[in-house]
């Protein structure tokens, strides 16, 4: 690994996956508001969008881990860049609580990623071993679930029989499958492709590696920008 190598493709698949989600959750801001008439919950349209942008975010959270790892990240780095993680999944729960008392979010995917990236870590000395244990993650929910991971206390582990009743749920189950097949696909790719995540960069692509690095941030204050600024155009014009 070169000396101050960057990884600005990475980054860029990372600023792209928020841009796709701040146009969904756009999207959806103008639903709740009566700006269009959509149902995010059941058509394919908007939950097939949901499915890949989770996948993608995870997906680059493994690589990025794969990265991480490679660069010899001490335990003591990852858990304060894991705290900031965890504190804004608290702020997203109680955020969603004040907007969505009846469906608020205990289990986003922010607090999905908190525990996860710990998960992953955990079993990266799995090395190949990691695509089975991802396609486990993947395939237990759909052959296992028990009335018991129904309730709030419990459904974080995924094996629900039915989907809870919140705005946003990325349990464990099945979500870290895709991060351990991220984490694994960037292994083989730093030895095997490295370009293809830290190669040159084209021009018109910078801002999303830019965005991507502070993907977190965006993540903070995109949805209160949204609805602040919808909030006070819908003012002026009704």
């Amino acid at each position: 690994m070169a000396a101050g190598e960057r990884f600005d493709r990475l980054d860029a698949l990372r600023g792209a996956a928020i841009v796709w989600m701040a146009v969904f959750h756009f999207c959806f801001d103008l639903n709740y508001f009566g700006v269009i008439k959509q149902n995010f919950y059941t058509d394919p349209l908007w939950t097939l969008q949901r499915v890949c942008i989770v996948s993608l975010f995870l997906f680059c959270a493994g690589l990025s881990q794969a990265v991480a790892l490679e660069q010899g990240q001490s335990w003591q780095r990852f858990w304060r860049r894991w705290a900031q993680i965890a504190v804004c999944a608290v702020l997203v729960s109680l955020g969603s609580a004040l907007m969505f008392p009846s469906s608020w979010i205990s289990f986003g995917i922010l607090h999905g990623i908190a525990l996860m990236l710990i998960l992953a870590r955990l079993l990266a000395p799995l090395k190949g071993g990691l695509w089975v244990a991802g396609g486990a993650a993947i395939l237990l929910p759909q052959l296992f679930q028990h009335p018991f991971f129904d309730s709030r206390l419990t459904n974080w582990v995924g094996l629900v029989t039915r989907k809870p009743v919140t705005e946003d749920f990325a349990p464990v189950l099945p979500w870290l499958g895709v991060m351990l097949w991220g984490l694994a696909a960037g292994r083989w790719v730093l030895v095997h492709r490295r370009h293809w995540l830290a190669g040159p960069l084209v021009r018109p692509l910078a801002p999303l590696a830019a965005l991507g690095r502070w993907s977190l941030s965006f993540y903070m204050v995109h949805q209160p920008v949204l609805i602040g600024a919808l909030m006070g155009v819908l003012a002026l014009t009704r």
